[in-house]
């Protein structure tokens, strides 16, 4: 209590508000590296029994290592490596929960959450009873769509049926004779 009212002496009161909201944010910070480093010890913890499999795109526009990999819109995995092989395709290698097996003949696409949201890789499982092994690859994938080519396929579209029915047809353009005139 002595030693306690010997600190309170020395500051004023807006240097002691100063003082505890300095140890506040101090605590809240040792907090938050407490509940970082827990969980990174979870995922590394959980990294030892995942597998991973490799998917090889030719284009992964926005797709980030650390991306989500689902399945049937469940997380299932993530994105923990990217490289681009000797026919500058992308390989991406895919760390998958240990308990989930993936038939053979499933495929791998990119996709996005909503017109603008995050990239990731939505694997469509196969009928297959055999499974994809471990540092085994996907046989069929599918490229990210890129949504400048989605929409410039949707205008040239657009504007090829528009043609197709302001196009006036031979008929429209000849003139009309009248036969009795001719005679």
């Amino acid at each position: 209590m002595i030693l306690r009212s010997k600190i309170l002496d020395n500051f004023n009161k807006e240097e002691l508000k100063n003082f505890i909201i300095g140890l506040g944010v101090i605590g809240f910070f040792l907090v938050g590296m407490i509940i970082f480093k827990l969980q990174h010890n979870v995922w590394q913890g959980a990294e030892n029994t995942d597998y991973q499999i490799y998917a090889t795109f030719n284009r992964t526009d926005g797709l980030v290592v650390g991306d989500n990999v689902r399945m049937s819109g469940i997380d299932i995995g993530r994105v923990v490596n990217s490289v681009l092989d000797d026919d500058f395709r992308a390989t991406l290698t895919l760390q998958i929960k240990s308990h989930i097996l993936i038939p053979d003949d499933s495929s791998a696409a990119i996709v996005s959450s909503g017109i603008m949201g995050n990239k990731y890789i939505e694997i469509e499982p196969g009928g297959s009873e055999d499974y994809i092994a471990p540092e085994e690859e996907f046989a069929y994938t599918q490229d990210a769509m890129i949504l400048e080519e989605l929409i410039n396929r949707v205008i040239s579209l657009g504007k090829a049926n528009r043609k197709k029915t302001c196009t006036p047809t031979v008929k429209d353009t000849e003139p009309v004779t009248n036969t009795k005139d001719m005679e």
